[in-house]
């Protein structure tokens, strides 16, 4: 497949895809959609059989619309493909390999081309672009090297753009401050809670996090709240930007925000096409809530047909990008959701309302236990550095009540001793479930 318009434009810093009308955009998807079915099916047996079996043929696919004809593709059938069953090339033609982490199981395993790592590297610098980071900036690069595609696939965007990398991956907090403060970069790429990790070890050792050099940071691996996004703001004195991506469909760059908008992530649609599926895995129209799935359109190494993210979203009209449609800012994945005593919610949920008591911070975690036949949800919680105790047990009740009004259940809400709770030092768990 080859990889076409993908340059910048000297004289707009925009990507030929997005100067397209939406019906161009929309012909370009349909020949690219065409391409990769036919790709997947010659050269992977898992999709020559899932096309078999519900008598679906690559020419078949006439329309955009036909992509509904499709089977899903699921982490667990990259599962079941471990190692390399997924792969749609000759090994000798993939250049990286990546994988997931595995720890719920066997991990998932993604290959790269040339041709993919090189689209990967624009679309990263795209997405970087559409920050607010600009050719020439330094951009502290605190995402995990290895086999997680945060670090490395940020890595290549941040050069192919133009600017200095510091590529100091996760980790090593006081070394992450004595960097920002010596090498002054203008931008960081990391996950949010590692964000306000770095922050607090700039209090920690006197020094305040509002007066670096950072203007930008390019947030994602980890749903985050516009709640979370004021709070980096305030702290830092910076614009927070949501990049988005996961690895089995590439890796971060799927699609980005804006940072003149800052109202969710655009999809760079030249090369993913998405759709928004109900619980009875239906397409839903644009506008309406449900789960994110891609088709990729340009992978060469490892298609992927209709995957199922898990990711809760909805499918919005393009802003600042307006031929790329956007997606409301991901709050939740429907495997991480909590039914309690019949309620659905979400960690972010927690998150969102513990923001709004000013003495609480924003190190918390939930635990799920079970008394009896019954579960029950406890958020453990810190402080804010100087709150009184009185202030601070004030706003756990606070809290308390507010869960039980705003979501509609009982939880408990423990005040823990402040540096208590363990920091992010790159993706943070907030959720343990202990029954």
């Amino acid at each position: 497949m080859t990889n076409a318009t993908t340059q910048l434009s000297e004289d707009t810093c925009l990507h030929a895809a997005e100067r397209l009308d939406r019906d161009a955009l929309e012909a370009l998807q349909l020949e690219r959609l065409q391409w990769t079915v036919r790709h997947a099916y010659e050269n992977v047996s898992l999709y020559r059989e899932k096309f078999d079996a519900v008598g679906v043929h690559p020419d078949d696919i006439k329309t955009l619309a036909d992509v509904q004809k499709l089977p899903f593709t699921t982490k667990e059938d990259l599962r079941l493909s471990y190692p390399f069953g997924m792969f749609a090339v000759p090994r000798e033609d993939v250049r990286r390999i990546h994988a997931s982490s595995g720890t719920t199981g066997r991990p998932t395993v993604v290959g790269y081309t040339q041709g993919d790592l090189d689209n990967w590297a624009d679309l990263i610098a795209r997405s970087l672009y559409a920050s607010g980071v600009r050719p020439g900036w330094r951009v502290h690069n605190a995402y995990g090297y290895g086999l997680f595609t945060g670090g490395l696939g940020a890595h290549a965007g941040i050069e192919r753009l133009g600017c200095t990398v510091i590529p100091m991956s996760g980790g090593q907090t006081e070394k992450q401050v004595q960097l920002i403060t010596d090498f002054e970069p203008d931008a960081i790429l990391c996950t949010p809670s590692y964000l306000l990790t770095i922050a607090d070890a700039f209090e920690a050792a006197g020094l305040d996090p509002r007066a670096t050099s950072l203007k930008v940071a390019v947030c994602g691996a980890e749903p985050w709240t516009d709640a979370m996004r004021h709070e980096l703001e305030e702290r830092l004195s910076i614009k927070a930007v949501d990049i988005y991506g996961l690895s089995e469909v590439m890796g971060p760059g799927v699609g980005n925000e804006c940072v003149e908008t800052q109202d969710g992530p655009h999809i760079w649609e030249d090369h993913f096409l998405p759709e928004i599926i109900d619980e009875d895995l239906q397409q839903v129209p644009d506008g309406e809530q449900g789960e994110l799935v891609f088709t990729t359109l340009t992978k060469e190494a490892f298609p992927v047909i209709r995957y199922r993210t898990r990711d809760l979203t909805t499918l919005l009209p393009g802003t600042a990008r307006p031929s790329m449609r956007r997606i409301a800012k991901i709050t939740g994945r429907n495997d991480d959701m909590i039914i309690l005593r019949g309620v659905n919610l979400f960690p972010t949920q927690i998150e969102e309302l513990a923001l709004e008591q000013s003495e609480l911070s924003t190190h918390f975690v939930l635990e799920l236990t079970r008394n009896g036949k019954m579960d029950a949800l406890t958020v453990k919680i810190e402080p804010r550095e100087g709150v009184a105790e009185t202030d601070a047990a004030a706003a756990v009740k606070a809290l308390q009540q507010r869960i039980k009004t705003r979501i509609g259940c009982s939880v408990g809400v423990e005040l823990v001793p402040a540096e208590s709770l363990e920091r992010s030092q790159g993706k943070l768990k907030r959720l343990y479930d202990l029954r």
